[in-house]
């Protein structure tokens, strides 16, 4: 089987199946909307009405629920939304592209209302001055992204702490991102605080430019069906780093090392910073790893600081990868 492409990941259990069916996201088809031929970039689905700023569809739904179809084009814009349940949905999924411009020296979406949705969207070359430009800043409220390409950012998603807040990433893909250029520490590709629980389905990481893929401090995560592809990236460190400990399930996942690493010496860290969650119920299970093609060196596949994980199986591992370290 070639090394470049990911093998057929096992079937998932029946309540990981339920659990994809019920967060999969897809990009609602506005035909209607794209019929009329309208010209403002903006519409609010409910009423109808067109805004040419994204920031001014926004404050129309204020503290309802609506929802934003966005038309195809490049938009060098952000918003902030301070309030309600709003979904940013692209008329053609990877046709409405985010370029460049961030609000509050964030993101080019700021969600501290009481929930978002993202679909379809292309966030790139979100940058700022401390290196935090993320493609979208979640400081409350739960989030749902599906179909999004995040790349060439500092970042791709940052949250803030919200334990009652659930983020689900899935169908997505995170390319070029991270960096440890600020003297605050790294930027990663998704870089959550405390949430209630991350769930990461069916998406890519790849060509990791610093940091982490995927760094959670949540108490519970589940990471499946996904592909962590460091063969392209540069001075990254972990694929998964879960610094406070946490429970949950890292399943079917597809994982290689590249050769221009930070820090090669595990594939996925547990508490590595505190023991704040318990990492008892974390499973490990039905992965791929392994390093890409002329990457000759030793590493662990889980290093575990709380000593803690007990559920490390079914995984196929390349013969010089060490399924599990008591650091």
């Amino acid at each position: 089987m070639s090394q470049n492409a990911p093998p057929r990941l096992r079937r998932p259990s029946v309540k990981w199946a339920l659990l994809l069916g019920a967060i999969a996201v897809a990009a609602i088809p506005l035909t209607a909307l794209l019929a009329q031929g309208r010209a403002a970039p903006f519409t609010v689905v409910e009423t109808g009405q067109g805004f040419a700023r994204l920031q001014d569809a926004v404050d129309a739904i204020g503290d309802s629920r609506g929802t934003i179809a966005i038309a195809p084009g490049t938009y060098r814009q952000c918003a902030v939304q301070g309030a309600g349940d709003v979904s940013y949905l692209s008329e053609m999924p990877g046709q409405a592209v985010f370029d460049a411009v961030t609000c509050e020296g964030k993101a080019a979406l700021v969600l501290r209302g009481r929930a978002a949705n993202v679909s379809g969207v292309v966030f790139k070359s979100m940058h700022v001055r401390d290196y935090n430009g993320a493609g979208i800043r979640l400081e409350a409220g739960d989030l749902t992204v599906a179909q999004s390409w995040f790349r060439d950012s500092q970042q791709g998603i940052l949250t803030a702490n919200d334990p009652n807040a659930t983020l689900v990433i899935d169908r997505s893909t995170f390319t070029r991102l991270g960096t440890c250029e600020g003297s605050g520490g790294c930027a990663h590709s998704v870089y959550t605080g405390s949430l209630g629980h991350v769930r990461i389905t069916n998406s890519r990481f790849e060509q990791g430019r610093g940091g982490h893929y995927v760094k959670v401090r949540s108490p519970r995560v589940d990471i499946a069906a996904s592909s962590f592809d460091d063969a392209a990236g540069r001075a990254t460190n972990y694929m998964i780093d879960l610094p406070a400990g946490a429970s949950g399930q890292i399943s079917n996942n597809w994982f290689v090392q590249g050769r221009d690493k930070e820090n090669y010496s595990a594939f996925i860290a547990v508490a590595a910073e505190s023991r704040e969650n318990s990492s008892a119920g974390l499973v490990v299970a039905g992965n791929n790893a392994r390093f890409a093609p002329g990457v000759d060196r030793r590493s662990v596949f889980v290093a575990d600081w709380s000593g803690e994980v007990r559920q490390i199986e079914d995984n196929q591992l390349a013969a010089n990868l060490d399924r599990y370290e008591i650091r």
